[in-house]
């Protein structure tokens, strides 16, 4: 009698080691899957951060040639308004003929030009009069097409024109002119 009790206990020990044989190998092979799996997504996650970095680097050389090339522009642009000889800027006169204070280079003066566009016109380094009075009607319909629909409508078929004549000082020559104009095009 005394050996079922102890024969009862082996027993239980070696039901409960197997149990825990069998679980503990269960968890370990899930662990292992576990392991797997996060290294696999370690290595996607690398890759995608390489990537990421050489976009990064890239964006980085192109913003870098952009202000080199805008650098130049603006630089090549300070130039010729200082290399200008021919014409010296009356603000006076400008005020007395258009009824408004103009300043030199103001590329709102030519009618059909706003704000918005002049802007386009400067950040693709047309900067002034001289400049825009030298440029093309087709370089100018490409500006406007680049910007999107909204200023594609726009004719800039006068615009040189009218730049060259604020660049010569032609004030009242220029006013008499867009006193005729509808809008910056011709009627």
């Amino acid at each position: 009698m005394e050996m079922t009790p102890l024969l009862i206990g082996i027993l239980v020990g070696i039901i409960c080691a197997a149990l825990g044989y069998f679980i503990g190998k269960k968890s370990k092979k899930s662990l292992n899957d576990d392991s797997h799996n996060y290294k696999s997504d370690l290595e996607v996650c690398k890759q995608r951060n390489n990537q990421l970095q050489s976009d990064i680097d890239a964006l980085r050389l192109q913003i870098k040639i952009f202000n080199n090339d805008s650098k130049a522009n603006f630089i090549a642009a300070d130039q010729s308004i200082e290399n200008s000889d021919s014409f010296i800027f009356d603000a006076a006169l400008a005020k007395k003929i258009f009824g408004k204070k103009v300043t030199q280079n103001d590329l709102k003066i030519v009618e059909g030009i706003g704000p918005k566009i002049e802007e386009l016109f400067k950040t693709s380094g047309i900067l002034t009069w001289k400049a825009l009075g030298e440029t093309s009607v087709e370089r100018c319909n490409k500006i406007l097409s680049k910007a999107g629909d909204r200023f594609s409508i726009h004719n800039p078929g006068t615009w040189p024109r009218q730049s060259k004549l604020a660049a010569e000082g032609k004030w009242q020559e220029l006013k008499d002119w867009q006193d005729q104009l509808d809008k910056g095009k011709e009627k």
